[in-house]
């Protein structure tokens, strides 16, 4: 294994054990019931706090929940891509290994989307729609900090104009940026919800780096 990939395969592990360590500590930690419904929140006393101090903005919630839209979009056409090398190329084998990788990266990611929704750690601090959803890790944000910085190595591979490559990934950067702050400040997840989606999706980018890396 080549240095660099050693290098990214243990910070990818250590990102994992922060977000295993991460979730315990929300799960056992400070547990109180400070949530709507009397729901029972980890690390409270940082939550309430954070939430104090923010409260809630339904106009932020909204605009990044309606932009969220953006990398389901990004995803499938990344799935068209792939489906058309595969009907092109008459081979599952022909098709380039970088998009493999980011069809399994994708179906991961779905998969711990699911998971959580199963099995929730947090509840949200307001109700939407009158319902009282699992927030743990913020769904948004690990779909986003996931899927924006994974598209931007595709563009390595896929475009060839050095100046259209920077603007796209200039624009997605900031966009990431944006969706990253608006909905820690929508008021709709806990601190703790949003740290967990950062988390979770360094680990899953990192990961993904390495599976590319190794075959270099």
């Amino acid at each position: 294994m080549k240095k660099e990939s050693k290098k990214l395969l243990i910070t990818a592990l250590s990102l994992f054990l922060a977000f295993l360590l991460w979730t315990f500590a929300v799960i056992s930690i400070d547990v109180r019931n400070i949530g709507p419904m009397e729901s029972s929140v980890g690390l409270s006393g940082v939550n309430g706090f954070f939430y104090n101090l923010t409260g809630t903005n339904m106009f932020l919630y909204k605009i990044t929940d309606l932009l969220s839209i953006i990398p389901f979009g990004i995803m499938a056409v990344f799935a068209v891509f792939g489906f058309l090398q595969l009907v092109k190329r008459k081979s599952i084998k022909k098709v380039d290994y970088n998009i493999l990788v980011l069809g399994g990266f994708y179906a991961v990611l779905m998969g711990i989307y699911f998971f959580f929704e199963l099995f929730p750690v947090n509840y949200r601090p307001v109700l939407i729609d009158g319902i009282l959803e699992a927030s743990y890790p913020s769904s948004t944000t690990m779909l986003v900090l996931s899927v924006i910085p994974t598209a931007i190595m595709q563009f390595d591979f896929i475009i060839k104009n050095p100046v259209l490559k920077k603007i796209l990934s200039v624009f997605m950067s900031i966009f990431a940026v944006f969706m990253l702050i608006g909905r820690t400040f929508s008021g709709v997840h806990w601190i703790s919800d949003i740290i967990g989606g950062i988390l979770i999706s360094f680990f899953l980018v990192s990961f993904y780096r390495f599976i590319v890396k190794i075959k270099e």
